[in-house]
């Protein structure tokens, strides 16, 4: 496989987590250089890992988490989504939704994000091909465009407030539903 192909399989998988990069530095919630290369990171990392896990796996594994992907992306980002605008519209004294880019939402983002590489991984090994490098590729890829999406979100959320919170939110649900209705269509 020729690089040029598995930057483009790198680019295509990397969307998702680029748009949840924006959403989440929108949302004023994961704030500076910090928070955004956290995301970015672990992103890169889970799209490094899930490849691997998927050509290891091989097609024993195929039957089993093909079938139900979509619904868990779809459940993880609305999951964390709902939590965003219920706390774009909750006062300031209420307590916040969690910082997108620490703990168990960053965890859940990550595995949402990064679910079709896992499909990928299964791909390339039924086409027998090496996996180390085109995981490296599509790690790195993912993580530049993760972080440029987040400096990108962080943007809109400072001259925009609160309702890029919500609109953050928003966009972490529409995603879901976008990954669901892919899969339900296909």
């Amino acid at each position: 496989m020729r690089l040029f192909e598995i930057v483009l399989i790198a680019l295509g998988l990397a969307m998702d987590a680029c748009a949840v990069a924006v959403g989440c530095g929108a949302s004023g919630q994961a704030r500076g250089a910090r928070a955004g290369f956290r995301l970015a990171f672990h992103f890169g990392l889970f799209q490094f890992i899930m490849p691997v896990i998927g050509w290891l796996a091989g097609v024993r594994i195929e039957r089993f988490v093909v079938p139900w992907d979509h619904w868990i992306a779809f459940a993880l980002l609305t999951f964390v989504g709902v939590r965003m605008i219920r706390a774009g519209f909750s006062s300031a004294l209420e307590p916040r939704a969690g910082d997108p880019s620490r703990g168990f939402n960053l965890v859940i983002l990550a595995i949402a994000t990064s679910l079709d590489a896992l499909a990928i991984g299964l791909s390339l090994a039924m086409l027998r091909v090496s996996i180390w490098y085109p995981s490296v590729v599509i790690g790195v890829v993912t993580m530049g465009v993760s972080m440029a999406g987040f400096q990108f979100g962080s943007a809109l959320g400072v001259r925009f407030g609160k309702r890029m919170e919500i609109a953050g939110g928003v966009i972490l649900c529409l995603i879901g539903l976008r990954i669901l209705a892919l899969h339900l269509r296909a």
